[in-house]
């Protein structure tokens, strides 16, 4: 049973050796059906994964299979089998619409992209949308409320 969070680094490293920063890594867990963990808090360049008392050991399980299955992508970008800008990391995550287009210009299958690992396909949670804009909605504030106007007598 997990107590605390877990931090997980992925900087210096990985963004020298592959290209590869927390961000990618966050996005493709969600290939693999865990929501995306908080990024950079409390230690810039980190992930920091809060499983929950409920969860199983069989979760649990899947989550590690995952992060072990990432860091195998992440050496193929290491070692040149696999391109630095163009790959499962730096494209997650895929949505519907994205695997299921007629073109496809990417240096792996679809089947690699939407079910990298066997157990995505009987419980496979599908994105609504890939990376948009990343941290600008962050810093740009937009309220679809009424003015303030509207709520005073």
């Amino acid at each position: 049973q997990l107590a605390c969070p877990l931090d997980l680094g992925c900087h210096s490293v990985f963004k020298v050796t592959a290209g590869v920063e927390a961000e990618d890594v966050a996005k493709r867990l969600m290939d693999y059906g865990f929501h995306a963990p908080t990024m950079s808090f409390p230690i810039a360049g980190t992930l920091m994964i809060e499983p929950t008392e409920s969860e199983s050991k069989e979760e649990l399980d899947r989550l590690c299979d995952a992060l072990i299955s990432i860091r195998q992508e992440i050496r193929d970008i290491e070692e040149g089998r696999m391109d630095r800008k163009n790959n499962q990391l730096k494209n997650a995550p895929h949505t519907a619409e994205v695997v299921t287009t007629t073109e496809w210009n990417h240096p792996y299958t679809r089947e690699q992209a939407a079910f990298p690992a066997p157990w995505v396909r009987a419980h496979k949670f599908w994105p609504a949308v890939s990376r948009i804009d990343n941290v600008y909605g962050d810093r740009n504030f937009v309220c679809s409320c009424p003015p303030v106007a509207d709520y005073q007598k």
